[in-house]
């Protein structure tokens, strides 16, 4: 599958997926470790959920990878 997350998406995924981790992991509620999805998504690039109801926020998802 080609990534669907565009990159300044991906960093916001990345701090928050950090700061609910650790939230949860210093002791806070259990519904915190949905910031594993968040990292997982950033590290992946392809968010299943946006692939799902055909969102993305990545622009050139049609364009080949070795365009000169």
């Amino acid at each position: 599958m080609r990534c669907n997350v565009a990159l300044w998406d991906r960093i916001l995924r990345f701090l928050f997926g950090v700061g609910l981790t650790a939230y949860a992991v210093a002791g806070g509620p259990f519904w915190a470790y949905i910031g594993v999805y968040g990292l997982i998504t950033a590290a992946w690039g392809l968010c299943p959920v946006y692939a799902f109801f055909r969102i993305r926020t990545l622009k050139d998802y049609h364009r080949p990878i070795n365009e000169e």
